[in-house]
């Protein structure tokens, strides 16, 4: 179960319910970077994505998104060497449905018979007998929606996936896809600089849904020199980016921010922020900065 220990300051972001049943630490690790340039290929240093992983989970993270397209299978391979076997309280997060043919090079696929063998294959790459939570990574436009996640739904019936989560998706698509499936999680496009999503946000909210902000720590002018990111930053002893987490943690309870790093140092910095409290003021003032 998730901790208080304030050793582990993960613990301190509180704790959501995946799917009623999966309890986690709200601030958790997205693991694209680990990977080579254009989220292509294997890192430049393996040994300090490991390093990275494990040293996360040390500070109380115990949420890790990943995908089978981030490397492809990199990522994945990655947190296999780096935490299997896994601890009983950590929930590993992986999608299916973009394909690769190159650096920076994303193209949707949904096909059913391609996502039951991403599944498969991110089962074994991940050394799992099911995936904690599945996300459809796009819709793919040329596949009806029913077929894309009707699969995933099979797949769950089969033991292989627990909980099944969308990805950039509109209030109403993720409205059409909890017609066809239970969806425990909505991962979108989502920072204090940039919130163009709102409206999924707040459906999310109301339906007990995680909203997993991807891009989380996006900043733009507002961490200018002088600008209010960067006051209050200073005032807290803090970065910018830091602050940018702890808005989000404060925005919303479902909100489940996963920066992500290539760094030891890096990951431990945005973990801190979890420690970081914002009063109505400062959160009001970024907000409206934003």
């Amino acid at each position: 179960m998730p901790t208080t220990d304030t050793s582990r300051p993960a613990a301190l972001s509180g704790v959501f319910a995946l799917g009623g049943d999966l309890p986690v630490h709200r601030l958790g690790y997205g693991a694209m970077q680990i990977t080579g340039p254009g989220v292509w290929g294997d890192p430049a240093d393996p040994d300090e994505a490991v390093r990275v992983l494990r040293r996360a989970v040390e500070l109380g993270v115990n949420f890790i998104d990943t995908a089978d397209s981030y490397g492809p299978f990199v990522s994945e391979q990655l947190i296999r060497k780096a935490l299997h076997p896994y601890a009983d309280d950590l929930v590993i997060a992986t999608k299916g449905g973009l394909t690769r043919s190159g650096p920076g090079d994303w193209r949707p696929v949904g096909r059913p018979e391609y996502l039951r063998q991403q599944t498969e294959l991110s089962l074994r790459h991940l050394g799992v007998d099911r995936i904690d939570l599945y996300q459809l990574h796009r819709i793919d436009t040329q596949v009806p929606l029913a077929d894309q996640l009707g699969e995933l739904a099979l797949l769950q019936q089969e033991g292989k996936i627990r909980h099944i989560g969308v990805s950039q998706v509109s209030v109403e698509q993720l409205r059409q896809a909890r017609e066809i499936a239970t969806i425990v999680s909505v991962q979108n496009l989502y920072n204090l600089a940039n919130r163009a999503d709102e409206a999924v946000l707040e459906y999310a909210e109301a339906e007990n849904i995680a909203f997993i902000p991807w891009f989380p720590i996006a900043t733009g002018e507002l961490a200018r020199p002088g600008g209010p990111l960067d006051a209050i930053a200073k005032e807290h002893g803090a970065t910018p980016a830091q602050l940018a987490l702890a808005w989000l943690l404060r925005r919303s309870p479902v909100i489940l921010p996963i920066p992500g790093t290539s760094s030891v140092a890096h990951v431990e910095e945005n973990i801190a922020a979890a420690r970081i409290t914002l009063t109505d003021d400062e959160f009001a003032a970024l907000s409206a900065a934003a």
